[in-house]
């Protein structure tokens, strides 16, 4: 299988400033044990590939890409960055075992190098985890580790198709958090189908019992093309209902927060000090290398994206081309959109200094209608005002 390869150019003032920003890896494990009916992001399963890719591939071409990588940087004249934060995501990273994982790391560590106080998180399926697990990452150099929950409620687990026991999140986190791990994740989804709120409730009895310190939590969004889109087009499960969610998200908010654990973006909540580093790099216009089939990168105002068949993605990687299928570079107008669009969800704001005059009224005008406030000249929602992000984005911007 073979997909078309594109050039992949780096303008000299995209490089010329890695280093002032915060530099991130993230790397795409594409492997899943079975498919989630809800989920649309770039994963396979075995029967899906077949021979076409394995893990050895994917860790070969993992190991080309990033060695590309520093060439190509280097060969510009650059230094090449040392590495802020690492997340290996997919997919499900766990199914490559711990010893695969800290080569993963390694590779990274040996290619750009790692700051001493260095975020490197990684996904994992609490069913594909053990104390043996966690305890050769933690040894391995892993600081982080985001769990896969959900939610608590057997019958929401079947809806989404996920193949975990209710009761395995908690007992993996209690794992990570035995072997050394001071920063553990756990994602929510809410607004299932048949999701009642005693259902959500639990899991965020759950959530608290495991003592986590960073939950993510999202409205259940019916991707185009899913299995469970195709479900509600056929009138099997009915539309996520809008009201629904806002209540439900504000359930969530107040239960974490009477626990400490605050909004700092408006999907995501922390303890003080277990905000996700990486995340926030994406959220602030840092600069990150996404290896992997269908990874996407950033530098300097350079965004591209690898191709999405893991065959395909080694197949290049083997024939010494970076596994680019296709990029853009983004004008000082798209950068401005995509910095009102990620900021505004951040706690600490949107600078008002940021906006054009006509931005700052449509901004005041959110604050007259309770959608937003003001401290220190930045423009930050309120609790309102996240449930309507995107409407205040969309005035701002229009």
């Amino acid at each position: 299988m073979r997909s078309k390869i594109v050039d992949l150019t780096l303008p000299d003032e995209a490089v010329a400033g890695l280093g002032t920003r915060p530099f991130g890896i993230y790397i795409h494990v594409p492997f899943c044990a079975t498919r989630c009916g809800y989920c649309d992001f770039n994963t396979y399963t075995a029967g899906e590939l077949g021979t076409s890719a394995s893990p050895e591939s994917w860790l070969e071409g993992y190991r080309r890409e990033m060695s590309m990588a520093a060439s190509m940087i280097a060969d510009r004249g650059a230094a090449i960055p040392e590495i802020d934060t690492v997340f290996v995501g997919g997919g499900t990273p766990s199914l490559l075992g711990a010893g695969r994982l800290v080569e993963v790391l390694d590779i990274a560590r040996s290619t750009f190098g790692l700051k001493a106080d260095a975020e490197v998180s990684t996904e994992s399926n609490p069913e594909s985890t053990s104390p043996v697990f966690f305890d050769k990452l933690r040894a391995g150099g892993y600081t982080r580790v985001s769990l896969g929950m959900q939610s608590a409620a057997q019958h929401v687990l079947a809806t989404l198709d996920r193949v975990h026991t209710p009761g395995r999140p908690v007992a993996a986190a209690r794992e990570a958090f035995a072997a050394g791990f001071e920063h553990v994740n756990l994602d929510l989804i809410y607004g299932t189908p048949g999701e009642r709120d005693e259902d959500l409730a639990a899991s965020l009895d759950a959530v608290l019992e495991a003592g986590v310190d960073h939950v993510s939590a999202y409205s259940l969004i019916v991707e185009d093309g899913t299995a469970m889109a195709r479900k509600v087009r056929r009138g099997e499960l009915p539309e996520p209902d809008d009201d629904v969610l806002a209540a439900r998200y504000e359930m969530v908010d107040a239960r974490l927060r009477a626990a400490g654990l605050d909004w700092y973006e408006v999907s995501n909540w922390a303890k003080p000090g277990g905000e996700c580093r990486h995340n926030l790099g994406y959220w602030d216009d840092g600069d990150w290398w996404g290896a992997g089939p269908g990874a996407h990168s950033h530098i300097g105002g350079v965004r591209w994206w690898n191709i999405k068949h893991p065959a395909s993605y080694s197949a290049a990687l083997a024939d010494g081309a970076l596994p680019v299928g296709g990029s853009e570079l983004l004008t000082a107008e798209d950068r401005h959109m995509e910095r009102v669009m990620l900021t505004i969800r951040l706690a600490s704001g949107l600078p008002l200094a940021d906006l054009s005059n006509l931005e700052r009224s449509a901004a005041w005008q959110a604050v007259a209608d309770g959608l937003a406030r003001v401290a220190d000249d930045q423009l930050i929602l309120t609790d309102r005002g996240r449930l309507l992000a995107d409407a205040v984005v969309r005035d701002i911007l229009a």
